[in-house]
């Protein structure tokens, strides 16, 4: 598990390699826009998991648009390896599982924990909770694998598929979790770990909440 002085280690490199960068290049690459206030400052502004960031170029302070609270430093350092590795990148269309993914295997266990196991945990005795949720909180679009599946688009260039089975008497049920086949030229297997339970998490906490509720 990292420790917060990784992450910290981990934003300081990403922030060294984008001062160096162009923003108007990493916002055209990224799907991010760019803003000029009077000043001369710069900020970009990007859609993660349906919530607009904006970064502050060169103190790279991150804030969300709707609330200034602060983003994590775990989404922020996913959010500037995303800005690292979008030139060039587009994406194909084409599905992979995450163990089809370069050093995926190696992470494997880290991904089912964080992300696969509490998606079936959580939805797999009321798959159309999922679309409901992730609706609710990602405006996730209808998906065709599976019985129930939603395309969350997590990042402008990161669309990743949650998909679910139905259990029967023979089976329990079973779900999994799609990436675009140009995550890779992106993330690293570990990073991808990291966005798939920060997909989740989210879902698993306002599903809970919906029975709370129900129940209350």
């Amino acid at each position: 598990m990292p420790r917060i002085d990784d992450y910290k280690k981990a934003f300081e490199i990403a922030k060294g390699e984008l001062e160096k960068v162009n923003p108007k290049r990493i916002a055209d690459q990224s799907g991010a826009s760019i803003i000029y206030d009077k000043e001369g400052n710069v900020r970009l502004r990007i859609v993660f998991l349906n919530r607009e960031v904006e970064l502050e170029w060169t103190s790279f302070g991150f804030s969300f648009v709707d609330g200034k609270e602060e983003i994590p430093i775990q989404q922020q350092v996913l959010i500037l390896h995303y800005l690292m590795g979008c030139p060039g990148s587009k994406v194909e269309g084409q599905w992979v599982a995450y163990q089809e993914i370069p050093d995926g295997r190696f992470y494997m266990d880290a991904f089912v924990r964080r992300a696969k196991e509490p998606l079936v945990k959580t939805f797999g005795g009321n798959p159309e909770a999922l679309v409901t949720v992730a609706q609710e909180l990602y405006a996730a679009k209808p998906f065709d694998h599976g019985d129930i599946s939603v395309v969350v688009q997590a990042l402008p260039k990161i669309p990743v598929a949650l998909i679910l089975w139905k259990g029967d008497d023979e089976f329990p049920p079973e779900g999994s979790i799609l990436f675009d086949r140009s995550i890779q030229e992106i993330l690293s297997a570990e990073d991808i770990a990291w966005l798939a339970g920060m997909v989740v998490y989210p879902l698993v906490g306002r599903a809970a909440k919906k029975v709370l509720s129900a129940h209350g």
